[in-house]
């Protein structure tokens, strides 16, 4: 699986409809407006996330290995 960074997980699912609703720390809030779903992602410099976070994180978006 290829590695991400934080931010660009943020520009992906940004480009797939999620909404920014707060940043908290260093980690951004997503909210789905058509799905109940709310997603957590840390954004710690341009450091890329580990690859149990980043799974968990596409599960819950619903992504899979060719959006990355």
């Amino acid at each position: 699986m290829k590695s991400v960074s934080g931010k660009k997980l943020c520009k992906i699912i940004e480009n797939k409809g999620w909404i920014l609703r707060k940043i908290t720390g260093s980690h951004h809030i997503y909210e789905n407006p058509n799905q109940d779903k709310i997603l957590s992602i840390p954004v710690h410099q341009n450091r890329d996330l580990k690859i149990g976070t980043l799974k968990a994180l596409m599960k819950i978006a619903d992504l899979t290995e060719s959006d990355l």
